[in-house]
């Protein structure tokens, strides 16, 4: 049964080196727009994504909400690109502060940015209103990254009531650890919106890492999925122990077992 899937990629080839999450990123949404579902695509506009190789243009109709983090106010500016050779239409959450001129998770010296935290609840609060401002309603919210690690709490939460989300299930994928340092010391206070209140966040750990991170995508996600062989085991076995539905490594010919997982959710 063809389903409308929203993809929310932290990283996708060729705007980005290739890894397995950047191909990854570009081949799950190809491969199930080619088997007949409707798709939407979404991903950080990083600092060293050249726009005019890319072909990038702001969408002026997206773009100029302000979104309120720490008691700042940062502008969402929405791009838009097709990635050559596909039909697959990419959607860029970008802002200033966070992502122009700035690289992915590290500095030029190999260093984590010490707002980590705050970039990732601006891409997924950022994703999921231009959703709303779209009109559109996925079946199926799939994350892949922990760039969009704190979406499946938002959806569950502080967008439960919203029409583009209400009967919406949420699938992440596990990727091998790609944060060496502590997010913000101030993520838990920045992560608190609407229903997403302090009360939930009280079982993790005040330091959150990428364990910690991958802990919270999993409670308020529907299924898990190890995309990669050599995923954290024990957030696989965190997700098996909380009785999450999950989808051990499929290997590379991947397409049909993500469709039939989709469907058992």
């Amino acid at each position: 049964m063809a389903k409308k899937i929203l993809f929310i990629n932290q990283e996708i080839t060729p705007y980005v080196p290739d890894t397995n999450l950047s191909l990854m990123g570009k081949a799950l949404p190809q491969a199930m727009q080619e088997n007949g579902h409707e798709i939407r695509t979404f991903m950080p506009k990083w600092g060293t994504i050249n726009e005019r190789r890319g072909q990038l243009h702001e969408v002026i109709r997206l773009s100029g909400m302000n979104l309120i983090i720490d008691d700042t106010d940062h502008p969402l500016i929405i791009k838009v690109a097709t990635i050559n050779g596909t039909r697959i239409q990419v959607y860029f959450i970008d802002n200033d502060d966070y992502f122009t001129r700035r690289q992915m998770a590290q500095d030029e010296n190999g260093i984590d940015y010490p707002d980590n935290g705050e970039r990732a609840i601006f891409f997924a609060r950022g994703v999921l209103e231009t959703v709303k401002k779209l009109r559109w309603v996925p079946d199926i919210i799939h994350v892949q990254g922990w760039m969009g690690a704190v979406v499946p709490l938002y959806i569950k939460t502080a967008y439960h009531d919203e029409p583009s989300f209400a009967n919406t299930k949420v699938v992440t994928s596990l990727f091998p650890k790609s944060l060496t340092a502590d997010l913000d010391s101030n993520f838990k206070r920045c992560v608190e919106f609407r229903e997403a209140e302090a009360e939930l966040l009280k079982k993790y750990n005040d330091n959150f890492n990428f364990e910690e991170l991958g802990k919270l995508a999993i409670d308020y996600s529907d299924g898990v999925i190890a995309a990669d062989k050599d995923v954290d085991a024990n957030l696989l076995k965190y997700a098996t122990d909380n009785n999450i539905p999950t989808l051990a490594y499929p290997g590379e010919d991947f397409y049909s077992a993500y469709e039939d997982f989709y469907e058992k959710i």
